[in-house]
């Protein structure tokens, strides 16, 4: 029932977002979801800033997505949305082919068409003092990227080694340490659309016939159920640890080549408050470890440092709202703290029903804030 209950008071809080500008009403679309259909206002739009109203008329939560021409890459999403309410993806697309996609229930391909991004003839470049201060913050976070990837893939390493040798208790150790090199940067990692699946699905998002494979099938060997559950062989082990090590490699190499500009990184830094609204502050991310707190600590690391970056672009554009975000993040961080153990922190069934809530609105209070950022560095 506290699950049920904090999932609903985090999506609550993903309500519309005025953007902080015009886009023109070109670039402006509305997006209907429910759950058969997925309409837009148009099938096309210029180049630049776009803003999609996206409302869910239907019973169950939703995302909507723009995505590249091979239907993988993922261009811009906003996810969580309620039945009933209305939420914004701002972002900046050159022109070309897309799909659009709703996912009633946040699962399967979705419900997708077409789109497409005409030549509107403007640069969709920022120019001047903006040009310098947008390069400079994502070349910040692209070295912060980089970084993360690389101790993300010494740590699967060592992860991989370990639990392939049958030294859990050591495996087990290491897990949500490795782990949060993921969490900080997830949203860039789900950009490739074909990897965060095989690296990240929980057993509850499973498909029919689907393979399940990645962290959360090693977490569910390491922490087996008491009761029906059969252990993996070790064949099937190295199964599994040898693919998390390929696709983690795969993660790597490709990051080193992705452009980071404004709309993807305020994107990606309100992408991560979702990820604690929807399954680190519900406890339904680390089902079988429990460890949901350092995951909860590496979401909050990562958008703070995505939102770091482009300060210096939102000060010049927006004071108040820069001062309200980084207030917000202060305030969330010292709940955090308060549930340190060591090196790491308690697990997360350990909390209270009490301390639960508090962390949610706690993350409720920031995203408020944070869901205005897009729109406040680009329009």
């Amino acid at each position: 029932m506290l699950t049920a209950l904090l999932a609903s008071t985090a999506l609550a809080a993903c309500t519309s977002n005025e953007p902080a500008g015009n886009a023109g009403d070109q670039g402006k679309l509305s997006v209907t979801s429910d759950a058969k259909t997925c309409e837009l206002s148009a099938k096309e739009a210029p180049s630049g800033n776009l803003v999609f109203n996206v409302t869910n008329k239907g019973s169950q939560v939703t995302e909507f997505y723009l995505l590249g021409e091979d239907g993988l890459r993922i261009v811009g999403e906003v996810e969580n949305i309620a039945p009933g309410l209305s939420r914004d993806l701002v972002l900046k697309a050159a022109p070309g082919k897309y799909f659009t996609a709703c996912k009633p229930g946040m699962v399967g391909k979705g419900i997708r068409s077409a789109f497409t991004v005409t030549d509107s003839g403007n640069d969709t470049e920022l120019t001047g003092d903006d040009k310098a201060l947008a390069q400079t913050a994502g070349s910040q976070y692209g070295s912060y990227v980089k970084d993360q990837t690389e101790q993300l893939l010494t740590k699967t390493q060592s992860f991989v080694s370990l639990y392939k040798a049958g030294k859990d208790d050591q495996a087990r150790a290491l897990y949500a340490d490795a782990r949060r090199h993921w969490e900080r940067i997830e949203p860039v990692a789900e950009s490739f659309g074909d990897l965060d699946p095989k690296m990240d699905l929980r057993e509850a998002d499973l498909e029919p016939g689907q393979t399940w494979t990645g962290w959360h099938r090693i977490e569910k060997d390491l922490w087996p159920p008491k009761t029906g559950y059969t252990a993996l062989t070790p064949a099937q082990r190295a199964t599994v640890a040898d693919q998390l090590l390929t696709d983690t490699r795969t993660l790597s190499s490709r990051t080193r080549t992705t452009t980071h500009t404004p709309d993807k990184m305020a994107n990606g830094s309100k992408e991560l408050m979702d990820e604690v609204a929807t399954g680190k502050v519900t406890g339904e991310e680390e089902i079988w470890s429990h460890t949901d707190l350092w995951d909860f600590q590496a979401n909050v690391d990562g958008a703070r440092v995505a939102f770091e970056d482009l300060r210096p672009i939102l000060k010049k554009k927006d004071k108040a709202l820069d001062t309200s975000i980084a207030t917000k993040f202060t305030a969330l961080q010292k709940l955090l703290d308060q549930h340190k153990k060591g090196d790491g922190f308690v697990l997360y069934n350990e909390l209270t029903p009490a301390q639960v809530k508090e962390l949610s609105s706690g993350v409720n209070a920031l995203s408020e804030p944070l869901s205005k950022l897009t729109a406040a560095v680009t329009l």
